[in-house]
């Protein structure tokens, strides 16, 4: 197959050049669709034996909690045992906890935790650093009900935690103005759901482990379910995007409102009109590779797995950017304390975002584009001193330039 998949690029390549100047030359995708036989079906629904292969409860249950978890840190009312034990699920299935409002996730073994900076690629061999980055999830956690919620009618102030106005509504922060909050929302984003994403779920080492391509060229599925291993680890790739999305099948129309994560922020860059289309490119890819899945063509998967992981990681620099500029934007120039909501809100997603580049993957490489130390750097940049009370509009402006030098996009593109 990778032959004659091989002999048919290069026969494609030296036939490009004698038809190139025609306009009625075909789509390249669809000239290797045609030729080796792979057809993407129009929406994402495969089965075999008149039942759907998909399945990605395992995400829909991790994004569900989450969300409980997010909403929970803005309820001044809730424990720091509670908010730990929505983030580690650790009496999970018939324990004493209940930390969920929705008992189908009290009763699940899955856990948040768990999945955080846990990639077969990134992490499996780098457990040092995901211990680092599971604490500092734990660590802003207990700071937002042992700094923020202490003082919730106090004002903000440098050093100082407590509240201050954006608009008609207040926002919590800490003594460098950063929403706890929205840190570990938004890091989730690139920790928890693009880390399982194009680190794990789409990687060859996990796709491919064991006996599983031998098993999927024979259909041979996994135990009591109708799709094989390989067919599951890329559809739970797909859930981590799209497994809060009322209608998976389709999952165009409603992207951007389905959660408060990845599905989210890819809307709002879908709405940028300089990034118009990446949605349909994704969702495209998704549905090929599942397709060469079924059809057992590995080098069409991994082309459609390096789409996935180069326009996912382009959301969350695109939104670094974003974020980073709208703050600077909204910094008072005249030093006017009442005027920092707006501007710290902005900041502490671009902080999420920001902390979220160190799960990005270059196809090209393999690696991340971003290295720790490079989002370390960034990070230390925003928090020095007095954090957001001090940090100027030319250090945010070299963060974003850096972000985007990475990508094929500039800071005006991707900040307005």
């Amino acid at each position: 197959m990778e032959t004659k998949y091989l002999n048919f690029f290069l026969l494609f390549s030296l036939s490009f050049l004698v038809i190139s100047c025609s306009n009625d030359t075909p789509d390249p995708v669809e000239m290797i669709e045609e030729n080796i036989g792979i057809t993407a079906p129009d929406s994402y629904s495969f089965s075999r034996d008149g039942s759907s292969t998909i399945s990605f409860s395992g995400q829909t249950t991790r994004i569900g909690m989450a969300s409980e978890l997010i909403s929970a840190m803005k309820d001044f009312r809730t424990s720091k045992a509670q908010l730990l034990e929505m983030f580690a699920n650790e009496t999970a299935n018939g324990g004493d906890a209940s930390p969920f409002d929705d008992n189908l996730l009290n009763e699940s073994t899955k856990s948040v935790k768990s999945k955080v900076a846990a990639s077969q690629d990134y992490f499996s061999s780098n457990t040092a650093e995901s211990s680092s980055i599971k604490a500092d999830f734990e660590n802003w956690i207990v700071a937002q009900v042992d700094e923020v919620f202490p003082n919730e009618t106090e004002l903000a102030s440098p050093s100082k935690a407590g509240q201050i106005a954006d608009g008609s509504s207040a926002r919590y922060v800490n003594a460098k103005g950063l929403e706890y909050n929205q840190a570990v929302n938004k890091s989730l984003i690139g920790a928890l759901m693009l880390d399982q994403i194009i680190n794990n779920y789409l990687s060859p080492s996990v796709l491919d482990a064991g006996t599983q391509i031998a098993d999927n060229n024979n259909d041979i599925v996994a135990e009591g379910e109708s799709y094989t291993i390989m067919e599951h680890k890329w559809d739970e790739a797909f859930g981590y995007l799209f497994g809060a999305t009322a209608n998976p099948s389709d999952p165009k129309p409603t992207v951007g409102s389905d959660d408060s994560f990845l599905n989210k922020y890819l809307g709002r860059v879908e709405g940028d009109s300089d990034f118009a289309g990446i949605t349909a490119k994704i969702i495209d890819a998704f549905t090929l590779g599942r397709a060469a899945i079924v059809g057992k063509d590995y080098e069409l998967r991994d082309m459609q797995a390096n789409i996935i992981q180069e326009e996912l990681s382009k959301v969350i620099a695109v939104r670094a950017v974003y974020y980073l500029q709208q703050g600077k934007n909204a910094l008072p120039s005249d030093g006017n304390e009442a005027a920092y909501g707006g501007a710290f809100h902005d900041l502490s997603e671009g902080f999420g975002f920001v902390y979220s580049l160190r799960f990005t993957r270059n196809p090209d490489t393999n690696n991340t584009y971003f290295s720790k130390n490079e989002v370390d750097e960034f990070i230390s940049t925003l928090t020095e001193g007095n954090g957001f009370w001090d940090v100027s509009p030319d250090a945010l402006d070299t963060i974003s330039e850096s972000i985007a030098a990475k990508f094929d996009f500039t800071v005006a593109q991707a900040g307005s």
